[in-house]
């Protein structure tokens, strides 16, 4: 029930990364979309190839950084999770659940079927997240979260031993 609650917790935070990154429209998330759409954004004026990469900067940092520190001292400190496998396992499940909210709810949804995420003079450039873009993020979804699980859970090892 832990690691659920656990899960959860990391969707709130990709949700809320979300939230604040669109504050000011979508294109304060443009790094998430597909080049054509950096691309026409920056044509259009409403962004700069700069600040695209200053945003990638920062949202890698604020999804990535709690994955590397906050996920692990949960499962190891929070669940007092011990050894390799105990570790990898509960890693996987957390970042699993935050992932197929990602892929489900986010991208599926709330790109897909709202309006939230359209950036004007893009709509042409629509679905946002074309079919092949979607099974890669599913593949790094269900293959790359848990062979992170593992790297992480490996470092672990190797440091508390």
């Amino acid at each position: 029930m832990l690691i659920i609650i656990e899960g959860l917790v990391m969707c709130f935070w990709l949700l809320i990364v979300c939230v604040v990154g669109i504050a000011n429209g979508p294109v304060g998330l443009v790094v998430f979309y597909e080049q054509d759409v950096q691309d026409r954004v920056v044509e259009l004026g409403l962004t700069t190839k700069e600040k695209i990469k200053k945003i990638s900067v920062l949202s890698g940092i604020a999804l990535f950084l709690p994955i590397f520190t906050v996920v692990p001292a949960m499962v190891c400190f929070l669940n007092g999770a011990k050894g390799f496998l105990d570790v990898f396992f509960q890693m996987t499940a957390i970042l699993l659940i935050m992932g197929i909210f990602d892929r489900l709810f986010i991208d599926m949804y709330w790109v897909g079927h709202t309006k939230t995420w359209i950036i004007p003079g893009t709509e042409d450039l629509k679905p946002y997240i074309p079919k092949k873009s979607a099974v890669k993020k599913w593949i790094g979804t269900l293959l790359g979260f848990p062979l992170l699980a593992a790297i992480i859970s490996g470092i672990i090892q190797m440091i508390f031993k």
